[in-house]
């Protein structure tokens, strides 16, 4: 990043490479929605373009792009509920696409998906601080950093969401 800060703007594609995965899971696990997600990777693409001479270096490039990312979701966030749009769960019949799996790796299919199910029905901020934790599995400072916030509170927060997300999670394995 720092010999694209320079204006090596050849360097963007191995950046590019090499956080595009990371970036489109945590916005998918986010929103639940392909074409939105891969439009705020690329939003986070353009914002390294525009804000390259911000980044000097002297923390983790990780934690910075992540921070683009953050910033581009509660843009899009507000967008969206701008326009009255409301957060859809994830359809769980496009997960169910082979049927013909022994039942132990069906019944563990079928656990992620109401685990991804009781995930968007966290708010928006509990989702992102678990996503960044659990999923990213950045340090609690990188969060931190990243929230503007002190260690102690992200540990609170985490704790709290993942408190919330075992109550989601007991709600609907009783469901099913």
């Amino acid at each position: 990043m720092l010999r694209v800060s320079q204006g090596e703007l050849d360097k963007l594609g191995l950046l590019f490479e090499r956080y595009y995965r990371r970036l489109f899971a945590f916005f998918y696990r986010l929103t639940g929605k392909t074409e939105q997600s891969e439009d705020m990777v690329q939003m986070v693409f353009e914002r390294i373009l525009k804000y390259r001479h911000t980044f000097k270096g002297d923390g983790q490039f990780v934690t910075w792009i992540f921070h683009l990312a953050r910033n581009i979701y509660a843009d899009e966030y507000k967008k969206s509920k701008k326009l009255g749009e409301k957060e859809d769960l994830i359809h769980w019949e496009e997960k169910l696409t082979d049927y013909q799996e022994t039942d132990s790796l069906f019944q563990k299919k079928e656990e992620m998906q109401l685990l991804e199910s009781a995930l968007q029905k966290l708010s928006p901020d509990k989702r992102e601080i678990l996503i960044l934790s659990k999923y990213e599995e950045l340090k609690y400072s990188e969060i931190a950093q990243i929230l503007d916030c002190t260690e102690e509170n992200v540990k609170v927060k985490v704790h709290r969401a993942m408190k919330e997300l075992k109550q989601h999670c007991l709600k609907l394995f009783e469901i099913a």
